[in-house]
């Protein structure tokens, strides 16, 4: 009974490790993107976004062994929301952000 026990511990913790990375990587992501983009987009600005996604990893950090409480839910539904609806719709700006933006830039591509 103890080896099913401590079996069920070590996926809890390995779910709320998963968590807490994809939390910290959609942070970070959020914070790549300008803030025109968000409001090009007509998604929610910048700010609520970080502040969401902030608050998520902080709940993921103090709950990471018991991963299935309600605010830790709560949180992965913001960041799956990010991951699912906010991130694909921002990912045309930074791509043309890496090409060089408006400067530098010819009908054709990169001068």
């Amino acid at each position: 009974m103890d080896l099913l026990f401590g079996a069920q511990n070590v996926v809890m913790l390995a779910l709320g490790v998963g968590a807490l990375a994809f939390g910290l990587f959609a942070f970070v992501d959020a914070m790549r993107h300008d803030k025109g983009a968000y409001a090009s987009e007509g998604k929610q600005s910048k700010v609520f976004w970080l502040i969401a996604l902030g608050l998520s990893v902080a709940i993921f950090f103090v709950s990471i062994r018991s991963i299935l409480n309600m605010f830790s839910l709560i949180a992965v539904v913001a960041v799956g929301v990010y991951f699912a609806d906010v991130r694909p719709a921002l990912s045309p700006y930074l791509a043309r952000r890496r090409k060089g933006g408006a400067s530098g830039s010819g009908p054709y591509g990169s001068w």
